[in-house]
């Protein structure tokens, strides 16, 4: 049987509240609770456990509601502890995948140290795995929402870059609002750059693209670089040399697919 409720046949229609469209995608309304993260399926692989039993204890770093200590979370990054005064630049990763294109910048910049966050136990295992064969040491992984790691462990100007390498672009128009790059984030990065510091964004879909070159821009902190230097791109930055090419970008190139990086200084 049914559960349909007694409406009197005369009654009239609820008033329905009107949908109002957002003037431009900066616009798009930020869900209430911001998550830096989607949960994905995956199977963790014996090599990836053993890198978490191995290397875990000493490059997983735990979330705490506290302001980091980044010269006692890296102090063995070059062999030795350092203090505050020789502390090397400091870039915030947010949502690595598998841990490809970390891994192979980490080894071109080694005079910089990474903070990377990603929920995604696989690919933490993945990471954690290359940093042992490549037997890198100048990065931390703190498998916590990215946003919780900013608001709480994150002082202000406190970073020398950001990189956020093809985040999901949630291709539906109505889900447009659960992508991650949106005004309220990039207000709370572009506070934590410290001045000259960067803001790299790199995406395959050209609409997210859009949006992020509108969501950067309208960013009083932030200061897009490619204008002056590179006009005939729109504003859209050549691919900086550290950021390898993925296989996935690789095959999309092979198809004719775009790629769109945006790199903003904070001033």
């Amino acid at each position: 049987m049914n559960d349909i409720p007694n409406i009197p046949p005369n009654a009239p229609e609820p008033a329905r509240t009107p949908r109002l469209r957002p003037q431009s995608l900066a616009d798009v309304a930020f869900p209430k609770t911001i998550k830096s993260f989607v949960r994905r399926a995956g199977r963790t692989t014996s090599g990836q456990t053993k890198a978490f039993e191995e290397l875990g204890p000493k490059f997983l770093l735990p979330y705490q509601p506290a302001p980091l200590d980044f010269a006692a979370a890296f102090a063995d990054a070059a062999g030795a502890a350092r203090n505050e005064n020789t502390l090397r630049p400091t870039v915030l990763e947010i949502g690595f995948g598998m841990g490809e294109a970390t891994a192979h910048i980490a080894a071109l910049l080694s005079d910089t140290n990474f903070l990377c966050c990603e929920v995604h136990e696989p690919g933490v295992g993945a990471l954690l795995k290359r940093m042992g064969e490549q037997n890198l040491a100048n990065i931390r992984i703190c498998a916590h929402d990215a946003v919780d790691v900013i608001d709480h462990m994150l002082p202000l100007q406190s970073l020398a870059g950001v990189h956020i390498f093809f985040p999901d672009p949630w291709h539906k128009k109505k889900h447009n609002k659960r992508r991650l790059i949106q005004p309220p984030l990039i207000a709370k990065l572009a506070a934590r750059l410290k001045l000259g510091g960067y803001l790299h964004c790199a995406t395959d879909w050209q609409p997210y693209a859009e949006q992020i070159l509108e969501v950067l821009s309208a960013e009083p902190l932030l200061k897009n670089t490619a204008p002056d230097q590179h006009p005939e791109l729109l504003g859209y930055a050549p691919k900086p040399h550290y950021r390898p090419l993925t296989k996935f970008e690789n095959r999309g190139i092979k198809l004719g697919h775009g790629v769109w990086d945006l790199v903003f200084e904070r001033i």
